[in-house]
């Protein structure tokens, strides 16, 4: 009878984990220096995630600063449009319009 550590048959409590013949259709045992016997359902699932390098290797020297430059872009519109705001609110129509519609609402009963 063998007792190999690998392979403990059918009848056994652990399931079978025969290296490198194993189909996948039977859970991996994998053991880690210092860790106890794991049985990974999912190989693989319990690595640390792979961290990304905080650089932009895709981008090439000209699209570097379009991030920037786009800000910066939409901050003149923002600017010019609050300039376009305050100039029609100075006006007189506007502001007779204003006053009169403040006065409507606070005279309703």
């Amino acid at each position: 009878m063998s007792t190999s550590s690998n392979n403990l048959g059918a009848n056994s409590a652990r399931p079978n984990t025969a290296g490198p013949g194993n189909t996948g259709a039977n859970p991996v045992a994998q053991k880690k220096p210092g860790q106890a016997d794991v049985l990974e359902i999912y190989p693989g699932a319990s690595e640390e995630p792979r961290v990304r390098s905080r650089t932009r290797k895709g981008l090439t020297g000209s699209e570097t600063g379009m991030a920037t430059a786009e800000y910066a872009i939409a901050t003149l519109a923002a600017v010019g449009f609050a300039g376009l705001l305050v100039f029609i609110l100075r006006s007189d129509e506007v502001r007779g319009f204003l006053l009169n519609l403040i006065r409507t609402a606070l005279a309703l009963p």
